[in-house]
């Protein structure tokens, strides 16, 4: 099974976009590629190609979901495990970002220190 090295992170807001950045480069020693916007992943995607997919399910034009079936056009996503995440969470709502192809759903306020692990154990339940 490959190394989990590159993640692409797709965001809108800047602090947070700054803040995953951080957690994920300095804690879990990943390469990070942060996208504003749903478009930018698309143009960036297979230039970048990420091992995995962190995307933000609220944003302005192109929300995640859209941007997760865009994605899938142009590159395997079975390949690439994505995670949603996400300060919405009613109940049926991470079922049915699940049942869009998104292996799992981080919320919300996330913890920083925490983010690196959360991703590694959603990468390693997929080798399974």
């Amino acid at each position: 099974m490959t190394e989990l090295k590159r993640i692409m992170h797709v965001e809108d807001d800047p602090s947070i976009q700054a803040v995953v950045k951080v957690a994920l480069e300095m804690i879990g020693g990943y390469q990070v590629l942060s996208c504003s916007s749903g478009l930018q992943a698309l143009e960036e995607v297979e230039r970048f190609v990420p091992h995995f997919i962190l995307l933000d399910v609220m944003m302005p034009g192109m929300g995640g979901t859209e941007t997760l079936t865009r994605l899938g056009e142009r590159i395997d996503l079975a390949q690439v495990p994505v995670a949603f995440m996400t300060a919405k969470v009613q109940p049926g709502e991470i079922e049915h970002l699940r049942k869009l192809g998104a292996r799992d759903v981080i919320i919300k306020p996330f913890d920083p220190m925490r983010l690196a692990s959360q991703i590694q154990a959603i990468w390693d339940a997929d080798g399974d």
